[in-house]
């Protein structure tokens, strides 16, 4: 059976929502990913920075409670500045290159929702 592997940023705004349980009812797109029936992800690349780690941790154990099928796969960046399309577009461009990609296998997703407009350029344009 092949797997659904998607790549996103961890959304340091859409997908952050505090750490108690008040975090449940706001919607979260990266989460939200993982919760649709008819698609099920098994593994989930999510790019962020060192920052962002706490908020990835979060996320992954979230993840883990409503799609405990979905494998969460810290993918550590450093971006100095998020919209600075040189910047990112290299960024994604050494990240896809270094990707062991098994077509094959695998089907694959990119995830826009999160990540600034300059990293959704850049996921389109190098899709």
């Amino acid at each position: 059976m092949r797997k659904t592997v998607a790549f996103g940023f961890v959304g340091t705004v859409l997908d952050y929502a505090g750490r108690g349980s008040q975090r449940w009812s706001k919607w979260r797109p990266t989460l939200c990913l993982c919760q649709q029936e008819s698609l099920v992800i098994d593994r989930l690349e999510l790019l962020h920075d060192a920052r962002s780690r706490s908020l990835f941790e979060t996320l992954k154990r979230d993840i883990a409670s409503v799609s405990p099928e979905t494998e969460v796969v810290s993918v550590e960046i450093e971006l100095h500045n998020p919209w600075d399309f040189e910047e990112v577009y290299a960024c994604l461009h050494d990240f896809a290159r270094g990707y062991e990609f098994q077509p094959e296998k695998e089907d694959y997703l990119i995830h826009i929702t999160t990540g600034t407009h300059v990293a959704q350029i850049c996921w389109f344009l190098l899709a």
